[in-house]
Protein backbone atom coordinates (compact mmCIF):
# COMPACT_ATOMS: atom_id res chain seq x y z
CA UNK A 1 0.00 0.00 0.00
CA UNK A 2 1.10 3.64 -0.45
CA UNK A 3 -0.44 6.79 0.65
CA UNK A 4 -0.07 10.21 -0.22
CA UNK A 5 -0.86 13.13 1.88
CA UNK A 6 -1.34 17.00 0.52
CA UNK A 7 -3.58 19.88 1.48
CA UNK A 8 -1.03 20.94 4.77
CA UNK A 9 -0.42 24.93 4.57
CA UNK A 10 0.00 27.82 7.13
CA UNK A 11 -3.38 29.17 8.26
CA UNK A 12 -4.46 31.34 10.66
CA UNK A 13 -6.23 30.25 14.23
CA UNK A 14 -9.62 29.87 13.30
CA UNK A 15 -9.47 28.99 10.11
CA UNK A 16 -10.09 25.90 7.95
CA UNK A 17 -8.33 23.44 5.70
CA UNK A 18 -8.86 20.27 3.81
CA UNK A 19 -6.07 17.54 3.82
CA UNK A 20 -6.02 14.62 1.39
CA UNK A 21 -4.59 11.29 0.90
CA UNK A 22 -4.66 9.19 -2.08
CA UNK A 23 -3.87 5.59 -1.58
CA UNK A 24 -2.62 2.48 -3.70
CA UNK A 25 -1.97 -1.10 -3.30
CA UNK A 26 -4.51 -2.22 -1.12
CA UNK A 27 -8.58 -2.53 -1.76
CA UNK A 28 -9.40 0.93 -0.21
CA UNK A 29 -13.14 0.84 -0.69
CA UNK A 30 -12.92 -2.22 1.71
CA UNK A 31 -10.97 -1.02 4.59
CA UNK A 32 -11.28 1.60 7.40
CA UNK A 33 -9.33 4.36 7.19
CA UNK A 34 -7.99 6.75 9.69
CA UNK A 35 -5.97 9.92 9.87
CA UNK A 36 -2.77 10.63 12.78
CA UNK A 37 -0.74 13.44 13.47
CA UNK A 38 2.59 13.64 15.35
CA UNK A 39 4.40 16.62 16.57
CA UNK A 40 8.15 17.20 16.56
CA UNK A 41 9.89 14.44 18.82
CA UNK A 42 6.25 12.86 19.79
CA UNK A 43 4.61 9.93 18.99
CA UNK A 44 1.98 9.86 16.00
CA UNK A 45 -1.37 10.18 17.50
CA UNK A 46 -4.83 9.19 15.92
CA UNK A 47 -6.94 11.99 15.02
CA UNK A 48 -10.16 9.89 13.37
CA UNK A 49 -11.51 7.16 11.33
CA UNK A 50 -14.00 6.58 8.73
CA UNK A 51 -15.77 2.98 8.14
CA UNK A 52 -15.43 1.21 4.33
CA UNK A 53 -18.82 2.70 3.99
CA UNK A 54 -18.75 6.43 5.17
CA UNK A 55 -21.29 5.34 7.74
CA UNK A 56 -18.95 5.80 10.89
CA UNK A 57 -17.00 8.41 12.03
CA UNK A 58 -15.13 7.93 15.21
CA UNK A 59 -12.58 10.92 16.38
CA UNK A 60 -9.93 11.90 19.27
CA UNK A 61 -11.65 13.92 21.63
CA UNK A 62 -9.33 17.00 20.59
CA UNK A 63 -11.03 17.41 17.56
CA UNK A 64 -13.96 16.01 18.04
CA UNK A 65 -16.81 18.90 16.64
CA UNK A 66 -14.12 20.86 14.50
CA UNK A 67 -12.99 17.53 12.72
CA UNK A 68 -14.75 15.59 9.71
CA UNK A 69 -13.74 12.68 8.10
CA UNK A 70 -14.62 11.91 4.42
CA UNK A 71 -14.02 9.07 1.64
CA UNK A 72 -14.29 8.63 -1.91
CA UNK A 73 -14.15 4.93 -2.54
CA UNK A 74 -14.02 5.42 -6.12
CA UNK A 75 -10.81 7.61 -6.02
CA UNK A 76 -9.26 5.66 -3.27
CA UNK A 77 -9.07 9.22 -1.32
CA UNK A 78 -10.11 9.76 2.22
CA UNK A 79 -10.32 13.48 3.14
CA UNK A 80 -10.13 15.74 6.64
CA UNK A 81 -12.25 18.55 6.87
CA UNK A 82 -10.89 20.68 9.52
CA UNK A 83 -12.15 23.74 10.66
CA UNK A 84 -11.70 26.32 13.86
CA UNK A 85 -7.98 25.46 13.85
CA UNK A 86 -5.75 25.83 17.12
CA UNK A 87 -2.30 26.06 17.48
CA UNK A 88 -2.09 23.17 19.12
CA UNK A 89 -3.17 21.60 15.83
CA UNK A 90 0.03 22.27 14.09
CA UNK A 91 1.70 18.68 13.45
CA UNK A 92 2.28 16.66 10.16
CA UNK A 93 -0.93 14.56 9.47
CA UNK A 94 -0.83 11.26 7.85
CA UNK A 95 -3.41 8.67 6.72
CA UNK A 96 -3.16 4.77 7.06
CA UNK A 97 -5.78 2.14 7.04
CA UNK A 98 -7.13 2.01 10.44
CA UNK A 99 -9.66 0.80 12.77
CA UNK A 100 -12.35 3.14 14.81
CA UNK A 101 -10.73 2.65 17.45
CA UNK A 102 -7.58 4.80 16.43
CA UNK A 103 -5.03 1.71 15.82
CA UNK A 104 -3.42 1.74 12.58
CA UNK A 105 -2.79 -1.47 10.36
CA UNK A 106 0.13 -0.49 8.79
CA UNK A 107 3.40 0.36 9.81
CA UNK A 108 4.75 2.13 7.20
CA UNK A 109 4.05 5.76 6.24
CA UNK A 110 3.54 7.96 3.64
CA UNK A 111 6.01 11.36 3.81
CA UNK A 112 2.24 13.37 5.68
CA UNK A 113 1.49 16.93 5.09
CA UNK A 114 2.45 20.06 7.37
CA UNK A 115 -0.07 22.24 8.82
CA UNK A 116 0.89 24.89 10.55
CA UNK A 117 -1.64 27.19 12.64
CA UNK A 118 -0.25 30.57 13.33
CA UNK A 119 -0.60 34.16 13.65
Amino acid sequence: AEFVESGGALVQPGGSLRLSCETSGHMFSFHTMGWFRQLPGKSRVWVGSISPDSVRTTYADSVKGRFTISRDNAKSTVFLQMDNLKPEDTAVYYCNRADLRGSAFYTFWGQGTQVTVST
